[in-house]
This record gives C-alpha cells, structure tokens and sequence, in this order.
C-alpha cells in the first residue's frame, strides 16, 4: 500500500475511534460519588504520528457474533477493541468473553442504546455512557480505556 493511502486509511480508522477518552477523567470511577458538573472535556485523537504500517480492528456495538471473525481473531492473535453496547452482549456473553480471555481484545465503551448524543441532556448522556460502563465492569469486571460515541459525537 503506497504511503499516501495507508495515511488516509489510518486516519480513515482513527476516524472510527474519535473521540478516544480515558473514561475516569470523563466519568468518574465506577466507585466515586456522583459530581455536580461534568469535568473538563477530554482530548479528541485522531491522527497518530507513524510510519509503521497500522490497521486498527473495532467491533462496533456487536449484535452480530461470527464465530469465523472471533476465530480469526483468536488464531492470529490480534488486539481488537470492542465498543460494545451492553444488550448486545447481554445474550451470549460467552462470545466476547472468549474473546477477552484468551485473545488480545479489550471491552471498550460505547452507551447504553446508542442515542445521538447531541439530542441528550447533561443527565442523559450521563446515563448513556456510565450506564454502558458500569454495565462493561459487572459483565467483564474491567472498566473500559476508550469511548466511541455513536454517530461521531
């Protein structure tokens, strides 16, 4: 792949990444009290400075389980970040289970029923995103690193 199109297929991928957010500066440990106002907004990356080349592997929301692509990802040993709503996972939790026991893959976060954000109060969004959260560390027992809004919000 020539240099031009691997740089426009990395930010293409890093553009199904934005906004990337360590979620205990965004919401909180699972743990911590409520707070009375958002914290300070977290930076966007999109764009990572390489010259290796890079692809990166997201399952986003996860209603479909095929067990080719979990197989593949398992025999190759390749790292995988899930943004997984929680109803997705909640009929067949073995599927993603496998995955993050014996594969490289992570349970990142998403929301709860993927909303547009923008159409959300402080309060909604709140629920949207801690509530998939906290239903990532009951179901997996790690919190997620990174957050993929839906729609790009």
């Amino acid at each position: 792949m020539s240099r031009p199109r691997l740089r426009r297929a990395l930010r293409g991928a890093l553009a199904a990444l934005v906004p990337v957010a360590l979620l205990g500066a965004f919401a909180g440990s699972a743990h911590a009290a409520p707070r009375a106002a958002w914290p300070e907004p977290v930076p966007v990356v999109s764009h990572v400075e390489t010259t290796d080349p890079v692809v990166f592997i997201t399952i986003d929301d996860g209603w479909y389980h095929d067990p080719a692509a979990a197989r593949l990802l398992l025999d190759r040993r390749v790292p995988a970040s899930l943004f997984l709503l929680p109803g997705a996972y909640s009929y067949d939790e073995g599927y993603f289970h496998t995955l993050l026991d014996q594969g490289r893959s992570r349970v990142e976060n998403h929301t709860v029923g993927h909303p547009d954000l923008t159409t959300l109060d402080a309060a909604g969004r709140r629920a949207e995103v801690c509530g998939a959260r906290d239903a990532h560390l009951a179901e997996f027992g790690d919190g997620p690193r990174l957050l993929r809004p839906p729609y790009g919000t």
